[in-house]
Formats: C-alpha cells, structure tokens, sequence
C-alpha cells in the first residue's frame, strides 16, 4: 500500500501545479459535446474519491463479501455543475478527499486488505484490489485526459 499512498501524494501535489499552468480555455474547453472537460474530469475524480472512500471504509466492518454500488457518473459531474465552478475550489476538493483516502489506507489493518467485495457479476475482489484499481484508474485520467494537450 505504500506505493499506493506515495502516488496518490503525489498527485495531491503535482496536480494543482499542472492544471495552473493550463489556460482557462484549455481547462473548460469539451473536446466533443459529450466528452468532459479536464475541469469535468477532475470533478469526477472527487467523486470517485467520495464514492470510494465510503467503500473503503465500509468494506471493513460491513458483512463479506461487500456489495460495490455504482454510481451514474455523468449525473454526478452534471448535477454538481464542475463546469461552471471555479478550478481552485475543485482542486482543494481533489486534494482533501485524496488526504482523507491515504488517511483510510494507513489506517487499514493488513488482515483487512484480504476483506472481499462483490464489484458486480459476482466478480470478488479484495479491499486491496479495489484501492489499486482506484489508483489506476485516477492515474488513467490524469494521463489520457488531463496531462494531454489538446491540439484544437
């Protein structure tokens, strides 16, 4: 789990800086109508903070294995409106939701990480899968979407 952590601080760090030395056109800019902005698809990544850090906490005392519910994650950025709030008002969000994910992790007995979740189609995973999985998937943003330039 250490890589984990480092990474996600990593990204606490590193990711204030990038989206700061972008223009405001390049942040808010939809590469299609139904793409999301990079401003959008850090809102998501908060969202996908917050939905994994109640199964995060969850998965450690509720009845095994755990049932991951989904979320609509197009209703969550639209509903929330990332697109019209301003950037650092979602990176402070981004930051403290990540602080409070490392928190969890550290936190974590090691017996625990073995917990097991159903992630649907009763596929079981482990706790420490499902924080690796969120890991890969917040990096998978940051560097196909957001790092990205776009070339419009």
């Amino acid at each position: 789990m250490e890589n984990v952590i480092n990474q996600i601080n990593h990204w606490i760090q590193s990711l204030p800086k990038e989206y700061n030395s972008m223009s405001e056109i390049e942040i808010s800019n939809r590469p299609s109508p139904n793409k999301w902005s990079k401003k959008e698809i850090l809102g998501h990544l908060c969202d996908s903070a917050i939905n994994n850090i109640e199964r995060f906490v969850k998965i450690q005392y509720a009845e095994q294995p755990y049932v991951i519910q989904s979320y609509n994650q197009e209703q969550w950025v639209v509903v929330q409106n990332y697109q019209d709030r301003p950037l650092n008002e979602i990176l402070n969000l981004f930051q403290t939701l990540n602080k409070q994910v490392i928190n969890i992790i550290i936190n974590i007995p090691v017996k625990k990480l073995s917990y097991l979740c159903n992630i649907g189609n009763n596929h079981q995973k482990t706790l420490e899968w499902l924080i690796q999985d969120y890991l890969e998937h917040m990096e998978h943003h940051i560097n196909n979407q957001i790092l990205i330039k776009n070339n419009d």
